[in-house]
Parts: C-alpha cells; structure tokens; sequence
C-alpha cells in the first residue's frame, strides 16, 4: 500500500524546514545553503528483506537484490512482486550475500543481466559475478538461463566484509567493477589480486584492452586505479567521468574522481584512522597519491551512488547523490564545483542502502535492514 508525505521545503539560509499533510510522519529534515522552495513527494511503495541494489527495466518494472539470495521482479504499477528463478546460491553472512545487479546496455536484445555475489571457495570468500540470460515471457516465473560466471576476487580470503562489488556499465559497453579490499588493507596496493581496486572489463568478464597495468599480469590487466578499501558506489557524469564513493576507516569516507592508472593511496594513506585506533596518515602527506574531491569526518558512510540527469529536480542535474548508512541521510553534492562540495542532506531517520534514478526522473531509494521500505522521492505539484 502507498503512503504518500507531501513535503513542503523551504529553504532559508542554511535550515531547511518541512510541513506536510502529515508532519508527524515524516522524519526528513535537511540543511542546505541555497534559498529555494521545493516540494516533495515521498511515496512508500513496497517492503523488502535486506535489499541491497536495483536496477529498472525499460516498462517501469524493478529488478531487486536482497542479501539472503532472492532476486525479485517488482512492479510498482501493480504492487506484484515476483521471485526470480535461477539465481545462484550466495554466502550469506557478515556484509556478505547477493549483491549488485546491473542490465547489459543491449539488454532489449540480449536479455542479459549481471549480478554480484558473495562466494565461499578455497581460502574463505570473495565476490563473483555472474551473466545470464532474463526469461520474462512467463510473468508468474521469470528465469535466468544460460547462467556462466565471469569473474571472481582473487584470492579468495578470511571474514565477510568489504566486497564492495558494484556494477556499472559505459557508453562503451564496458563493464566497471568495484571490488573492495575484503578488511585486509595490503590486497589494495597489490597488482597481483583484484581487490581494492576499480576495474575495467569487457561484457564477457575478460580483462578490457587500453587499462594501464595490462604488461603485469592477467589480474593486474583488470585494473584501472588501485588503492581503494570498500567502494559501494559508481556513476558517470555526463562528460564520461567516473566518479567513486568510498567507505573510509574511522573517519574519511571519499568522493573520488577515478583517473586512469591513479593510485588512492589505501592503506598507506587516508583521511581517517584504523579502528584499532592506529594513526593512518593524511593524503596531504604524500601527494604522490590521489586524493579524494570531498571527505566526510564524521563518516556518512556511503552505500551507493548516482548523478541526476532528470527534470523533476533541476537544481540536482549533473549533482552526486548519495545513500548514507549511518548518517541516516541522502547527500546531495555539487561536483561541478571547486572545490567540490555537499549541498544538501536529506535526513531520513533510517539507514540508507540505494538510489536509483527512475524512467521518470524520480529517484528510487532503498533502506537498509529487515522490513526495508522501497521509497520513491518524486516532485510534488
């Protein structure tokens, strides 16, 4: 059932206020510099169990991860969900678990999709990635076929944390992975393993020709920067760039700009502390290594990533907009500025997992946890 909070924002030098038909119901809040006046329409649309990514189909439909192994086929229209059949069974523990999904940029022809996953194996677990085929005809069954792995982190190691495994696809039809360093800090700096790194791969999970460090090795020829600890969230702007967010350790979570053959300087250098409580040094320190656009400290601990390129919010083109776990919040940055900088949080009272911007121009947004709500911020008239 739909439960609609009619937002009336306004913005007055650096406080935000809310008033609605329902006020005591909506928890969000939000500071930002500009003086404006917007309306929103937030929409709770479904509940799922530990969602964690999603993806819309040409028709409107949604295709969602949740943790324990579940892909569902949802239609907001109708409110009918649907389990898809086929999907590979995954390592559920920890941050571990399904993953991300992502559509071939051919897909109304090729019927693929991707997904990531976490994967026990020999020496503990790590993430994979799996391409197959969507069956739709069936509306009551949809299935994956012709399901082949294409790619696997390496080596597979101890815990189930930091898999990062986010999926992304270019105007080239490139498929971009980011893969996290698993909480074993040296893996980033190390060109013969794929974790802590973003990567760059053909549709089939091969290695893409033109990275940089293809003369050293079959694993590093994945790699186009290195140097990173849990990247939950890709996105290109308009111009083609790449742009990561990062969880930091104690503190520092990034906004990068991902530059060929860059190194983030993970563990050796950051913008927070280990959680043992061992200094790590600064980026200005060694500026050898990229440093990020933006940090946050204290950490927002960010879970996804987009850019807006849609008419429903024209003060939010070309802008990041990011989920916030532990803030609680949706972190809206200007990145044509700079310095880059945030514009705008949106707190939500709940942590969040995902955003997605919908056929629409509406952004879809997931919370985290059990009994997660699917949220759709739309402008209201």
């Amino acid at each position: 059932m739909h439960r609609s909070i009619y937002l009336c924002v306004v913005m007055v030098a650096s406080v935000l206020s809310f008033s609605g038909c329902t006020p005591a119901q909506a928890p969000y809040s939000s500071t930002n510099s500009a003086q404006q006046h917007i309306n929103f329409q937030v929409s709770s649309v479904a509940t799922f169990n530990e969602p964690w990514a999603m993806t819309q189909l040409a028709d409107g439909r949604l295709l969602v991860t949740e943790k324990a192994g579940t892909l569902t086929l949802f239609d907001p229209k109708t409110q009918h969900s649907v389990a898809v059949l086929g999907v590979p069974k995954v390592a559920y523990g920890g941050q571990g678990g399904l993953g991300d999904v992502a559509l071939h940029p051919n897909f109304k022809n090729n019927h693929w999709i991707y997904l990531s996953y976490a994967q026990q194996g020999q020496g503990g677990y790590g993430a994979e990635i799996i391409r197959a085929k969507l069956e739709l005809s069936n509306a009551q069954a949809p299935q994956l076929h012709e399901v082949k792995l294409i790619w696997q982190q390496v080596p597979k190691l101890s815990g189930q944390g930091h898999y990062g495994h986010r999926l992304l696809f270019d105007a080239a039809g490139k498929l971009w992975v980011s893969s996290g360093e698993r909480q074993h800090f040296d893996p980033a700096q190390n060109l013969q393993s794929n974790l802590g790194k973003i990567l760059r791969l053909n549709d089939d999970g091969t290695a893409a020709k033109g990275n940089p460090f293809a003369n050293q090795g079959a694993v590093a020829a994945q790699v186009w920067s290195l140097g990173h600890r849990n990247p939950l969230g890709m996105a290109f702007a308009p111009d083609g760039q790449l742009w990561v967010a990062e969880m930091g350790p104690r503190g520092g979570d990034e906004l990068n700009k991902i530059i060929r053959g860059k190194n983030y300087g993970y563990p050796i250098v950051s913008n927070g502390d280990h959680y043992s409580g061992l200094p790590i040094p600064d980026h200005a320190t060694r500026p050898e290594f990229a440093a990020p656009e933006l940090s946050w400290t204290p950490v927002i601990s960010p879970s996804s990533l987009l850019i807006y390129s849609g008419q429903q919010f024209p003060h939010w083109q070309q802008h990041a907009i990011m989920s916030g776990l532990s803030s609680k919040a949706i972190i809206i940055v200007d990145i044509r500025q700079q310095p880059v900088r945030e514009v705008q949080r949106i707190e939500m009272g709940e942590r969040m997992r995902g955003v997605l911007q919908a056929t629409d121009g509406a952004i879809w947004l997931l919370e985290d946890g059990k009994n997660a709500k699917l949220l759709k911020l739309s402008r209201a008239e």
